[in-house]
């Protein structure tokens, strides 16, 4: 058996979360970059209460699965309370944002890999 140890951005299977940076992105809000491709890549983002990721639209279809907290989604317009559990579906080019109610995490899932929220000199 072949045990491969790779860090989030390295060819590989598996990612160790304890062995991948969190970046403080600012206005209560972190991320870390968990496994990814070319088509594909999964965030953990951490939000304390308040804070906000601003509407915004990409070409990527985005879900997000709500670890911990609450927070509101805005989604084309419309507004949804989501919790531990819940999930959303964006589709390409829909603005959407969301905006912490109690403090907590939630995974981000992009198709294909978001290439801006990478380092210089790293791809998918």
């Amino acid at each position: 058996m072949n045990i491969v140890d790779t860090r989030a951005g390295q060819s590989g299977v598996f990612v160790r979360a304890a062995d991948v940076e969190i970046e403080d992105l600012g206005g209560g809000i972190k991320r870390q970059m968990l496994g990814y491709g070319p088509d594909i890549m999964n965030c953990r983002l951490w939000f304390e209460s308040g804070a906000a990721g601003d509407i915004h639209d990409h070409f990527h279809s985005q879900t997000s699965y709500i670890e911990s907290g609450l927070f509101l989604a805005h989604v084309n317009g419309e507004e949804w309370k989501i919790g531990p559990g819940d999930s959303v579906y964006i589709q390409p080019n829909v603005p959407h944002g969301v905006t912490c109610i109690e403090a907590g995490s939630l995974i981000d899932s992009f198709s294909p890999a978001r290439q801006d929220f990478l380092g210089s000199g790293e791809t998918s």
